[in-house]
């Protein structure tokens, strides 16, 4: 992070969230940081995924998608989530989970969570910026694990 620009976005604060979908029997989900609320009225949620990412295709097949926002303590659930790919190991053996309206992945544990109806995506460069609608969502009472990038690349 040597550069001034890479130095810049280095200071932005994230928060952690896990981002699924399922389609033709398969469910897998990712770690994010780039996550945001894009309209009050509908409930809107952006997220940008890597174009090589196994969920990404996922995302689009489905037309749907779940965020997970994790809550303080939940780093090793990010780690699960980031850092293999869906394509390679079953993310969510031994992970408790149940399945939204729209089919998506919702973690148990978790500070809060969204399920979204695909309405749109947009390429952005080395990503796809997905938005969806919200068409359910919870939240509790946990405090939401903050992005950190020496908790996963130290």
């Amino acid at each position: 992070m040597g550069d001034p620009v890479s130095r810049a976005f280095g200071k932005f604060t994230y928060g952690v969230y896990v981002v699924g979908a399922a389609h033709g029997g398969r469910v897998n989900a990712l770690t994010c940081a780039w996550v945001m609320r894009v309209s009050h009225r509908p409930p809107l949620a952006a997220v940008a995924v890597g174009k090589t990412r196994f969920s990404h295709d996922l995302i689009a097949r489905a037309e749907a998608f779940s965020v997970n926002v994790l809550a303080e303590g939940q780093v090793e659930l990010a780690r699960r989530f980031g850092l293999v790919s869906g394509r390679d190991i079953d993310k969510f053996a031994d992970v408790p989970y149940r399945t939204a309206v729209t089919g998506a992945p919702i973690l148990k544990g978790v500070a809060a969570w969204l399920d979204c109806r695909l309405v749109g995506s947009f390429p952005a460069g080395d990503h796809t910026i997905f938005v969806g609608e919200v068409v359910e969502a919870w939240a509790g009472d946990k405090a939401p694990l903050r992005y950190d990038p020496r908790d996963y690349w130290g």
